[in-house]
């Protein structure tokens, strides 16, 4: 009996907490108060001064691009020395990026002779991108007595990064020539650079007192492997084979030339 009238004691606490508690509320939130119009923020944004805009623009030394302002290149791509002589191979400009005065020089010395020295000036102009169509005069101190030729071609960098040289040349009494050259950097590290070459001469006329022959007269072929101790300074080591063609071979004793050369490359 007292367990029975505990129980119903429970019951009848548990209503009247439960009545209390539906009848309680929860105190609403405050509105959030809305700014008047007009209102400036705490942290107002300065107005924008030229000194401003002036520290937003990069200086124009740091620009990529020249701009077209007057600038120039030095490079001897080969300055070499072998068994009993030394060959060069050089070329700078000065101009801007649409007008540049090129030079242009290549040479061999055996046995503290001269046996064939050339410069060239041209004027460059670009006409499509990469390349360059250049035209002047050429000069030949050797091999024989001097001449002259009036020289037109291009150079430029063709796809997958091969340099090209192509040149055409016309002489007095109607000599006319040609010179392609094509090279190409393969880097095996950042500084170490394996670069082949190929050197191709052509002539119009058969020149016996220069020992040239019409058509292909000589062709060099070069494997030179250098490391850049800076990007302006590369010592190389290499191989280099040059024949004689066609009538040139019949004019010449030495048909064709085999050395190892040594030397290096620097631009400025």
């Amino acid at each position: 009996m007292k367990r029975i009238a505990f129980a119903m004691l429970c019951c009848v606490a548990f209503d009247a907490v439960a009545q209390d508690h539906a009848h309680h509320t929860m105190p609403a939130a405050p509105p959030t108060p809305m700014p008047a119009q007009g209102d400036q923020p705490k942290t107002p944004i300065p107005v924008l001064t030229d000194a401003d805009r002036a520290a937003a623009v990069a200086p124009s030394s740091a620009h990529a691009e020249h701009d077209n302002t007057m600038q120039h290149y030095v490079q001897f791509n080969r300055l070499e020395g072998f068994d009993g002589g030394m060959e060069w191979e050089g070329q700078a400009w000065i101009g801007t990026d649409t007008d540049k005065l090129w030079l242009r020089s290549e040479g061999e010395r055996r046995d503290d002779h001269t046996e064939a020295a050339d410069l060239e000036v041209l004027y460059g102009k670009p006409v499509a991108r990469w390349w360059d169509l250049v035209a002047g005069v050429r000069h030949d101190f050797k091999p024989g007595a001097s001449q002259d030729f009036a020289a037109i071609g291009v150079t430029g960098v063709t796809p997958y990064k091969f340099e090209l040289e192509a040149t055409a040349y016309l002489g007095a009494s109607g000599r006319t020539a040609a010179r392609i050259e094509a090279e190409y950097d393969a880097l095996l590290t950042n500084r170490l650079i394996l670069q082949p070459l190929v050197e191709l001469n052509f002539h119009g006329k058969d020149d016996p007192a220069r020992g040239i022959g019409s058509g292909l007269s000589t062709a060099e072929a070069g494997l030179r492997l250098r490391y850049e101790v800076t990007r302006q300074f590369a010592p190389y080591i290499g191989v280099v084979y040059e024949r004689a063609c066609g009538d040139t071979a019949d004019l010449r004793h030495d048909a064709s030339d085999t050395r190892v050369v040594a030397g290096f490359r620097i631009w400025f």
